[in-house]
This record gives C-alpha cells, structure tokens and sequence, in this order.
C-alpha cells in the first residue's frame, strides 16, 4: 500500500495529488479547498459520504468518460484502489489537507472505512448517469 503521506509519486494515468490551504492556527484545521487553485478546475458538484454502516462494502467501483474529481478523507480513514487499465495502486486517505484526483478513465473503488469516516468529493461535472462506466470490463473497453 503506498501512502501520500510519503510523497511518492502516483503509478497510474490521470490521477494526481492536491494540497488543500491549511492555514496555521492554534483553535484547529482549517482546510481550504478553493476551485482552481486548490482543486484544478471549477467545481460543479459537491458531495459527501459518511455514516457507513457496512464499513465491508465497497463504494465508487466505477469510472468516468469526462468527469474529473478530487476525493478527500475529512475524517477517519479508508482504502482508495486506483486503477488505469495498465497499473493499480492501493492508497490510504487520512489526512484532510491531501486529496487525491479522480481524472476521467480512472477506475477507482473505496474500502475499509473506519469507524468515523467522513468522505468530501469535488466534481468538475454536474451529475450525469451517461458518464458513469460501471463496468470493468466495459471500462477496458472504453480505454
């Protein structure tokens, strides 16, 4: 499992890593996600999961045809599986000033989210079910 917090570099396409502004303050984490500047685009759609009562069951396993996203572990922690068609890699997200970007023919899954995981995703798309490839073997296809 590779960690970002090691800042070794992402293996697979169209994916990359943001740095959220964390201004310094001593009252707690204040985390600044502003559109392109921190997330490299403009941000259509904001959603959140927590509340994950079947912390075994797998979210995402999907890919997009245009869509780019960043995903960020606002709390807790879970398993980000990562995969381009050629290379897969495993991260886990737990700390709020990373994020991870979700580029478009990026198959992507989550699992293993503790106890108190809260997830935040930033879109560069409004919700379209026609981007969505939900299917690995029709995202192998697709690429």
């Amino acid at each position: 499992m590779t960690s970002i917090k090691m800042k070794k570099k992402l293996e697979v396409k169209n994916s990359g890593v943001v740095i959220l502004g964390t201004p310094d303050t001593k009252r707690g984490g204040l985390f600044v996600a502003e559109a392109k500047k921190h997330i490299p685009f403009e941000i259509k759609r904001v959603y959140f999961i927590n509340k994950l009562s079947k912390k075994s069951v797998p979210r995402g396993d999907h890919a997009h045809k245009t869509n780019t996203q960043v995903i960020v572990c606002l709390n807790g922690s879970f398993d980000l599986h990562l995969d381009d068609g050629t290379n897969k890699q495993t991260l886990c997200l737990d700390n709020p000033s990373e994020g991870i970007i979700l580029g478009p023919k990026l198959w992507h899954t989550m699992k293993n989210f503790s106890n108190n995981c809260t997830i935040a995703v930033f879109a560069s798309h409004y919700y379209d079910e026609q981007d969505y490839i939900r299917h690995y073997s029709d995202f192998l296809t697709f690429i």
